[in-house]
């Protein structure tokens, strides 16, 4: 019996990352490395890849900073293929750590699947005196030939974090991924992967099947995606942000959808609830979330959220990962206000 390819898609990032000086952890160029040299760096033990062969493939080479359709485009276009083969058996995505939660959450929505989609990233460039990309994809490759790895999973700093949960949640050290009140779902110790718990299998996100059946189709045919945008409710906000975009109705972009990353428990400034008010009577979609870090928007029973189906989506997403979900739903038309 043939070996199971594990194909490792390299979009850039850190992980890729050369600078000038030697050690130099911040004045570095993002996307430098290629990944089959990120894959020659690595020296993996043949007891690591039993049964498994490793294959290459360079998707895009940016600072994940740019991330956006056109590569997500490209990913979704590799992943389907790596799907259909049947000499595939996982793929790992090396990737930036500034957007890596939302391409997680992106795939998580499209490809719910029984075939492991790994991703990683490095705090540090491959040039850094001590880089901490190499070990995070050694751990990436034993997660996704470990037999109980599935679905869509970032693996970081020897933590495995599942995609809904999974957030940055610093700006510089190694160890700066969380998964929130749910806690990472495993850790990698020594080339081992301990799970704390079961994946949930074949599950998209957010989406109900067709609505990742034609979501999925719109982004595959390069369409322009639905303008979803964010904004903040913070003390002394006013609602000139939103109507500014109300103004672009008639442009070539208009505004499709808002997500307010709200105060606490998905509270709103009166003068910001206002413009969005505005906006909503307009037609556009209104969605909530938190700006705190942990917890998620609770709401009463008897609320206008759990009564009134024309109330304002309140998620338990992040922002982000929100407008990602919003502008999914808003290509599928399931529209849930």
């Amino acid at each position: 019996m043939s070996n199971k390819k594990i194909l490792v898609l390299g979009t850039g990032g850190t992980i890729a990352g050369r600078s000038a000086v030697a050690g130099d952890n911040i004045g570095y160029r993002a996307a430098e490395v290629g990944v089959d040299d990120l894959l020659q760096g690595l020296n993996l033990p043949s007891s690591a890849l039993i049964g498994h062969v490793l294959e290459a493939v360079q998707v895009a080479q940016i600072d994940s900073k740019d991330m956006g359709p056109a590569v997500w485009q490209s990913l979704l276009l590799a992943l389907n293929a790596g799907q259909a083969d049947p000499d595939v058996g996982a793929m790992v995505i090396t990737h930036g750590t500034d957007t890596i939660e939302e391409t997680a959450f992106l795939l998580s929505c499209l490809l719910p699947s029984d075939k492991p989609i790994v991703l990683t990233c490095a705090m540090r460039p491959a040039t850094a005196l001590t880089p901490d990309g190499p070990q995070n994809l050694r751990d990436a490759i034993s997660v996704a030939v470990d037999p109980l790895a599935t679905g869509v999973i970032v693996v970081a700093a020897g933590q495995v974090h599942q995609a809904e949960h999974v957030m940055k949640v610093h700006s510089y050290r190694t160890d700066a991924f969380h998964s929130g009140d749910e806690g990472p779902c495993g850790c990698v110790e020594e080339g081992r992967v301990r799970w704390y718990h079961p994946l949930p299998r074949n599950e998209s996100i957010a989406l109900s099947e067709d609505a990742q059946q034609t979501a999925t189709r719109v982004i595959l045919s390069g369409a322009a995606w639905p303008r979803v945008e964010i904004v903040l409710s913070h003390a002394g906000v006013s609602g000139d942000g939103v109507d500014a975009l109300m103004t672009q109705a008639n442009g070539p972009r208009p505004v499709q959808g808002l997500v307010v990353a709200c105060t606490g428990n998905g509270t709103i400034h009166h003068e910001l609830q206002a413009a969005l008010e505005r906006a909503s009577q307009a037609g556009v979609v209104v969605w909530r979330s938190t700006r705190c870090l942990f917890g998620r928007i609770i709401c009463a029973e008897g609320s206008p959220d759990s009564a009134d189906p024309s109330a304002w989506r309140a998620v338990s997403f992040s922002p982000v990962k929100a407008r990602l979900a919003l502008a999914l739903a808003l290509m599928s038309d399931s529209l849930a206000r």
